[in-house]
């Protein structure tokens, strides 16, 4: 570099004046000249990596090269042609396109380029739709470009378009809003703040205003479907409760090597054909009652980054469209019971008295060897050996319940599946064989097993309690009867005191059998076996504030999967439009009838029907369908 020589400093345009060893003295623009005030100038001495030389060439003055400039047709014309010719080599052969130097450039912007052109043609190209600078080799003092494809230049002008005339394009958009005829896919991006409204992310919409639509979630979700930019499919419940649509991603890992009681003998795994999480089994040998529990606490420790996921999860989502996993799917082979010749287990070993209560509980960490049965298989081999016994024990223990005052409802339910590609629905009533209320009394023990052992040994637990329901002195039979005990049941509570649960008839109760989809379940886990181990217990504060912040997402979670398999009810419906069935009237209110459809698992509602008597079966069909409210209107046939 050489005295007048143009550079780059600090991306201004400036000349060296002065050479001393290795500095140089730059002068530069401090000031622009105005109608009141002349240009001002600086100088400063730097170092040569300060300073990038724009080309080796002397101007005469810092005015004269900042004075350069050129017709807006010649510049567009030099930029046009020289990023053409530059275009058939690297856009065409470089994957991806490598940058191109500054003299390369503008020798063929300006074949005879003098020294003063060279800040000109700098802000040209730096201003230019068909190049931008490579900053990486800015910082090396080096300046070179990248040429921008043709789609790229096209997406900024039509940018530049937008931002130009700005309040036009709006005021064309909200009158194509009014009439509900968009251009898509062009409009959609105008509409993010009505999915933010129907999703319940924020309470206004500037858009939704100027159309006139009320800012509620409702109308966005009306306005959304009236516009195309959502399917009628779309569910948006479970984002309204702010649950996240993603399963937990961290994997467990694992598990660690630790002592395990061998557990002889097979234990059952029984479950739905479509479950591919079983966290239980079930065995006897012939004194004890053996409930094997899945044993994702020996790999998820409190507070960890795997626990607080699962803590604001609350619980495994349970949607039509498929499960929201509280915890990693990728965990199921090594947690799950009965994917491995040998699962490891938290095991509850019931001694049991001859009336079916609970003698004693032990807890220990095992390997089990498990099988998996289905409800229905599990039913036909009742009277088998090693079935036979889990369902006596069973029968006493629900005659015990009984006693005791447990209140048993039984309600249709439905299993609910969407096709992920057609969003075909398809429903498919749950069939309730033995083996289903053998579980759940393994599992009702497994639970009252675990409260008595915590109260026993002090340790701070997750209980949870009911209070007495207002059960009718007299119940009719069928489904009017059920639904006025339903009706009478008492919101249960989970807390660190124990206490009755009087729905189950248990005097002390948790929940201990779900750690791989239920938080509550998890922090029992952790805490039984810290004491196992003789580890630091969660204290009672803390675990009070995790099992709290654990339920109230799961309470979102079981708002949302129920307003989200009324949706796809209704979808359901609108597939079918020649559906009918059976629906039993099942109470009166204010005049009017509420209906169970069976074959739905379906609640409806029949204006002025009140002359229906309770139990009485009628055919129906739905005549109006809101997707958007879940409203609907239905006629008798």
């Amino acid at each position: 570099m050489k005295i007048n020589y143009p550079v780059l400093y600090k991306q201004n345009a400036a000349i060296i004046t002065e050479m001393e060893g290795e500095k140089y003295t730059v002068r530069f623009l401090t000031q622009e000249a105005t109608a009141t005030k002349k240009a001002q100038y600086g100088e400063q001495k730097v170092r040569e990596k300060d300073i990038i030389p724009l080309f080796e060439g002397q101007v005469q003055n810092i005015e004269s090269l900042l004075s350069f400039n050129l017709s807006e047709a010649e510049t567009q014309g030099m930029l046009q042609e020289s990023w053409e010719l530059l275009g058939d080599e690297i856009l065409n052969e470089s994957e991806p396109a490598a940058s191109v130097s500054f003299s390369e450039i503008t020798g063929i912007m300006r074949p005879e380029q003098k020294a003063e052109e060279s800040w000109f043609l700098y802000k040209t190209l730096s201003a230019s739709l068909n190049f931008y600078l490579d900053e990486k080799a800015l910082k090396q003092n080096e300046i070179r470009f990248f040429l921008r494809t043709q789609e790229e230049i096209d997406a900024l002008k039509k940018k530049l378009y937008e931002k130009e005339h700005e309040a036009e394009i709006h005021d064309a958009f909200i009158a194509r809003l009014k009439e509900r005829k968009l251009n898509l896919p062009d409009d959609a991006k105008y509409m993010v703040e009505v999915e933010n409204v129907a999703l319940c992310k924020t309470e206004k919409s500037r858009v939704m205003q100027e159309a006139g639509v009320s800012q509620t979630p409702e109308k966005a979700h009306q306005l959304l479907l009236d516009t195309g930019i959502w399917a009628i499919t779309k569910n948006p419940y479970p984002t309204r409760y702010g649950l996240s649509m993603n399963s937990a991603t961290e994997g467990l890992g694992t598990p660690p090597e630790e002592d395990r009681l061998e557990v002889p003998g097979v234990a059952w795994a029984i479950d739905s054909p479509w479950s591919n999480d079983p966290d239980d089994a079930v065995a006897f040998d012939g004194k004890y009652l053996w409930v094997h529990i899945a044993d994702p606490a020996s790999s998820v420790m409190p507070d960890s980054s795997i626990d607080k996921v699962a803590r604001n999860k609350g619980t495994t989502l349970y949607l039509p469209e498929g499960a929201v996993r509280m915890l990693s799917e990728t965990s199921f082979e090594d947690y799950a019971l009965g994917l491995k010749e040998k699962s490891r287990a938290l095991s509850f070993r019931l001694l049991l008295k001859d009336d079916g209560g609970i003698e004693e509980c032990e807890i220990f960490k095992t390997f089990v060897n498990v099988k998996r049965l289905t409800y229905e298989k599990a039913s036909e081999l009742k009277e088998s050996p090693e079935l036979k016994p889990l369902f006596e024990i069973a029968e006493r223990n629900a005659e015990r319940r009984k006693r005791a005052g447990s209140i048993n409802i039984e309600m249709p339910e439905v299993h609910i599946s969407v096709d992920s590609e057609t969003k075909k629905v398809s429903i498919m009533p749950v069939v309730r064989y033995a083996a289903d209320a053998m579980v759940c009394e393994m599992m009702l023990l497994a639970g009252e097993g675990s409260a008595r052992f915590a109260m026993n040994h002090s340790i701070p637990f997750p209980f949870v309690t009911q209070e007495v329901p207002e059960a009718p002195k007299d119940i009719m039979e069928g489904l009017a009867g059920q639904f006025k005990l339903l009706r009478g049941m008492r919101k249960r509570s989970v807390g660190i005191t124990p206490g009755v649960h009087a729905g189950l008839g248990i005097a002390g109760y948790s929940q201990v059998t779900s750690p791989l989809r239920r938080y509550s379940d998890l922090v029992a886990h952790q805490q039984l076996r810290a004491y196992l181990d003789g580890r630091k217990l969660i204290g009672k504060d803390d675990m009070l504030l995790r099992i709290s912040q654990g339920d109230a997402a799961s309470v979102a979670s079981r708002k949302a999967s129920r307003l989200s398999e009324t949706h796809w009810k209704l979808i359901y419906l609108l597939q079918n439009p020649e559906w009918n069935g059976k629906a039993v009237c099942i109470d009166h209110k204010d005049g009017n009838a509420l209906f169970m459809i069976p074959e739905l698992a379906m609640q409806i509602t029949m204006k002025g029907r009140d002359d229906i008597k309770l139990n009485q079966e009628v055919s129906v069909k739905p005549s109006r369908i809101d997707i958007v409210t879940q409203e609907t209107v239905w006629e008798i046939l």
